[in-house]
């Protein structure tokens, strides 16, 4: 098994268990739990990149930007972006650090802060759907859009911002990420999907408001790395079709043609497993081997097929 490398995408709830526990203590202790898993899996013999989600954390940047509106200036949303990767790196190569000191391993993690380029004629950009940050009141909202700001109302909880999510066509940093691989390192990289970035007519890259979804962006870096396993860690053990209903199938396999069949029969719910499943078909079409779907404590074992999900073309 060695020298093997997998992308390893960590959804939300390795860092933000429940809304009761998102102080920064909390954040740490749950990263850690799931860092111990991946280290388990890193002591297999595996090389390990690790991607994850930053929603909560970039909205608590807004927030923060928000109340600070008349003392300080307002933050981008790239800027976000990589105030997240570099927080969110920290405590992931904390606790890799001593984890691997625990297991009396020499490994090293190390964060890249990654730029992820996008088309500036995606559709996206004419359909901003993804909601960030506090919901407002409607005026506070209305004033925003007299700046350009688009924001939409959430089932009566009050207005929203949603800004584009394009599809992820090019990691700026990929050879950073390769070169740090092969050199035995464990690397964090592309969090939250990367931050947004466009080439402008000069060929310059341009920060941009948008929100690249993460899983697709892990997606494309394990294609680019040629990675032999793009594993998408969730809050379930493995994908199941009729979920919640007395007809629930937990699946050990699935092709992308079932894949397929199941998303079009409406068995994953959009904004939670269905992009994962997206993510696992598009790899595997753009080149990819396989793909396997978990949660943090069953890695290990989904890895020796014991549990999991795993999507084969």
């Amino acid at each position: 098994m060695s020298n093997k490398v997998a992308v390893l995408a960590v959804g939300g709830n390795a860092l933000i268990k429940d809304k009761t526990m998102r102080s920064i203590e909390d954040q740490y202790e749950a990263a850690d739990e799931t860092m111990g898993h991946i280290t388990e899996m890193i002591k297999d013999g595996w090389k390990v990149v690790i991607t994850h989600g930053n929603g909560p954390q970039v909205g608590f940047i807004l927030r923060r930007s928000e109340l600070a509106i008349h003392e300080l200036h307002p933050v981008s949303l790239d800027y976000c972006g990589a105030d997240s990767q570099g927080a969110i790196g920290y405590m992931f190569q904390r606790s890799l650090r001593n984890h691997f000191k625990r297991q009396g391993m020499d490994n090293i993690a190390a964060t890249v802060v990654t730029q992820v380029e996008v088309d500036s004629k995606d559709p996206a950009f004419e359909n901003p759907s993804k909601p960030i940050g506090s919901f407002l009141d409607e005026g506070t909202a209305k004033e925003r859009m007299e700046e350009g700001q688009v924001f939409v109302e959430d089932a009566g909880r009050g207005y929203r911002r949603v800004v584009p999510s394009p599809m992820p066509k090019n990691i700026v940093e990929v050879d950073a990420i390769k070169s740090l691989i092969d050199e035995g390192f464990t690397v964090i990289a592309t969090g939250g999907g990367g931050i947004p970035v466009i080439e402008d007519e000069n060929g310059e890259l341009v920060g941009i408001e948008a929100v690249i979804d993460k899983d697709f962006a892990s997606g494309l870096l394990a294609n680019n790395i040629n990675a032999d396993v793009l594993l998408i860690s969730t809050a379930v053990e493995k994908v199941a079709i009729n979920f919640n209903t007395p007809e629930e199938k937990w699946l050990d396999s699935m092709t992308v043609a079932e894949a397929k069949q199941y998303i079009e029969e409406g068995h994953f719910a959009p904004g939670s497993m269905l992009p994962k499943v997206q993510a696992c078909i598009k790899f595997l079409e753009d080149g990819g081997e396989k793909a396997l779907i978990t949660d943090p404590p069953n890695i290990s074992r989904a890895l020796k097929s014991e549990t999991g999900t795993w999507i084969v073309p």
